[in-house]
């Protein structure tokens, strides 16, 4: 209401100038009160990709038996912003998308986005997987995709493979085993119809596997690849494996390597980067600051304009059972989470 009368007591100021002869003087020079030019929102395009800013995700509740929706809630509520991401997993036979992760991308107060992270080859191998022995999994997942679920999502096929890879011939899980099923699987799921799937390949990015020579194997060709994706952790405690910033986990590379973000954004330069999961932790029972990691994201995000999603990976205790990843395990490290979390930055409309 106020910039409508503003507006309206300029054409009256305009008018009189013109009536008094000053018409040309007043078209001289633009008006004071022009309203400004609106900043275009940013919305995802056909592949999720943000066009301005970055999209924010979580996967809550990791390695307990709770249900993962309910867990995101909870974090939501504690992190001060809901999740536009919303991670995963499931494996083999399993069938989802599950009724409680439509309803979490449905509800129209909250739109988020399903990163699906599926194993495929679990109980079998990768191999048998590019040989079309599973398919009867891959097309039962197919169907049940166009029967239920219509909006877009990402896929991620056996996120971090590199510790599953056995390089030995024959083994059935070799590099190349992998980046062959991660192909068949996406060229059977596209071959079914499924046209609201964009595709994600996760590395962990860890220099001690960048240095094998099977590494470069594992990519399955920018064809079937829509995102390129790293699972990366730091450390807040000084001296522990892995300590650094923000900036670290993901320019981890190999001895006279180079790090993983330079690697992706040089091989695969129309690939925007996701981080699928990322996060800071101390070890269980050694509660240190996390502050200083929350707080070098934003900075270190302007210098990778590449990376356009990053999905806090949230848990009490790792697989491990001996680090703590969780953004609230203390309260100055919550705190710098919540101001992370409310940044513009994340900002993004998903279409």
């Amino acid at each position: 209401m106020f910039r409508k009368s503003v507006y309206s007591l300029a054409a009256v100021v305009a008018g009189v100038s013109a009536a008094l002869g000053g018409a040309a003087q007043a078209h001289s020079a633009p008006s004071a009160t022009a309203p400004a030019a609106a900043k275009p929102a940013c919305v995802t395009d056909a592949k999720l990709v943000p066009s301005c800013n970055v999209l924010w995700g979580a996967a809550a509740g990791g390695f307990t038996k709770a249900p993962h929706d309910q867990e995101l809630r909870t974090w939501e509520k504690l992190s001060g912003r809901t999740s536009t991401i919303f991670h995963t997993y499931h494996k083999g036979d399993q069938k989802f998308p599950t009724a409680a992760e439509i309803a979490m991308t449905q509800d129209p107060a909250h739109p988020r986005v399903l990163l699906l992270n599926w194993r495929v080859e679990y109980g079998s191998t990768w191999a048998n997987v590019a040989a079309g022995k599973l398919d009867k999994r891959i097309d039962a997942f197919a169907a049940r995709v166009k029967a239920t679920y219509h909006q877009k999502f990402f896929l991620v096929l056996n996120h971090e493979p590199e510790d599953d890879v056995r390089p030995a011939a024959g083994s059935g899980m070799t590099a190349k085993d992998f980046r062959a099923s991660f192909r068949h699987v996406i060229q059977r799921l596209r071959a079914e119809g499924v046209d609201n799937m964009v595709s994600v390949v996760a590395y962990m990015g860890n220099e001690k596997w960048m240095a094998q020579p099977w590494w470069k194997d594992l990519y399955p060709g920018d064809d079937v690849v829509d995102w390129v994706g790293l699972d990366s952790y730091v450390s807040a405690e000084q001296g522990y494996y892995h300590h650094g910033m923000f900036g670290d986990l993901v320019d981890r590379r190999a001895l006279n390597g180079v790090g993983f973000y330079d690697w992706a954004t040089r091989n695969h330069k129309s690939k925007p980067i996701m981080l699928a999961e990322w996060g800071v932790y101390h070890r269980v029972g050694r509660v240190t600051d996390k502050s200083a990691q929350f707080d070098s994201v934003l900075p270190e995000l302007a210098k990778r304009p590449a990376i356009k999603a990053i999905v806090y990976f949230d848990t009490k205790k790792d697989a491990s059972g001996d680090r703590d990843i969780s953004i609230n395990s203390s309260a100055r490290s919550l705190a710098a989470f919540r101001k992370l979390a409310a940044s513009p930055r994340f900002n993004v409309q998903i279409r």
